[in-house]
């Protein structure tokens, strides 16, 4: 069911994305090679509870699957979405990592992703990581009120197709706000003038998985990567649809 949010709601949504937003930013400082993602966990952790949250995405549930066990889905280089912090995952110089997190405070949640580079990277990496910047603002820029979700969809995937790369196949944004994922869900592909009507109103997370070498998937668990193992570069933000343009509320 999709729904606008009363202004007392879009308070509350703002809050948790705010721990999201100033987390992201936070993590820069410690990404390098050396550090595991588990310390990288064991930080956003703490952080998120001393700033009167919770973390979303601990013990999250999805049939078939034991319980999400982190704070921070932490997915190197060919890993997509969905890796699992661990002490033995220890970044190296020239890796590229995917960090996706969500906070709930006072029942609302927040969702972010951004994909960091690991000391100093290739140019290839490089380059993945900016296109895929690009198109969630060109995905955002798209989510006006009275547009549909295919124009979002569009905006993201024509963009990527135009600079050589691939969209992960069935990985797609969502709605956000009373729960982690609502409807709709938001492709990273699409057609102009699909889809649901966007409100104002509306709380949106949006994020394009973008990959070098094939738009295929593949999922062991919980865990989705590149089929071929090439590189993989994801960034989200969570938004509000104005009657302007959108604002993101995960900008910290």
């Amino acid at each position: 069911m999709i729904y606008l949010k009363s202004h007392n709601e879009i308070l509350k949504i703002r809050a948790a994305c705010q721990i999201v937003g100033q987390l992201l930013d936070l993590l820069s400082n410690m990404i390098e090679p050396g550090i595991s993602t588990w310390e990288l966990d064991h930080f956003a952790e703490s952080f998120i509870r001393d700033s009167g949250g919770k973390p979303a995405f601990e013990g999250y549930q999805i049939p078939g699957l034991k319980p999400f066990p982190g704070t921070l889905c932490t997915s190197p280089n060919s890993v997509i979405v969905h890796g699992f912090p661990s002490k033995k995952v220890i970044l190296k110089e020239g890796d590229i990592i995917g960090i996706d997190v969500g906070a709930i405070k006072d029942g609302y949640y927040g969702d972010a992703a951004r994909t960091y580079a690991v000391g100093k990277v290739s140019e290839e990496a490089s380059r993945l990581m900016e296109v895929t910047r690009t198109a969630l603002s060109k995905g955002i820029s798209a989510a006006v009120d009275g547009a549909r979700v295919g124009d979002i969809s569009y905006a993201i995937g024509s963009y990527i197709t135009e600079q050589g790369y691939f969209a992960a196949d069935d990985l797609t944004g969502h709605g956000v706000g009373r729960e982690l994922h609502e409807d709709p869900q938001i492709p990273n592909t699409g057609r102009r003038g699909y889809g649901p009507r966007l409100q104002a109103g509306m709380t949106l997370a949006i994020e394009p998985m973008v990959n070098i070498g094939t738009n295929r998937v593949k999922e062991k668990g919980w865990e989705f990567s590149v089929a071929d193992g090439s590189l993989s570069a994801h960034f989200e933000h969570s938004i509000l649809v104005t009657n302007a343009e959108a604002e993101i509320l995960t900008k910290a």
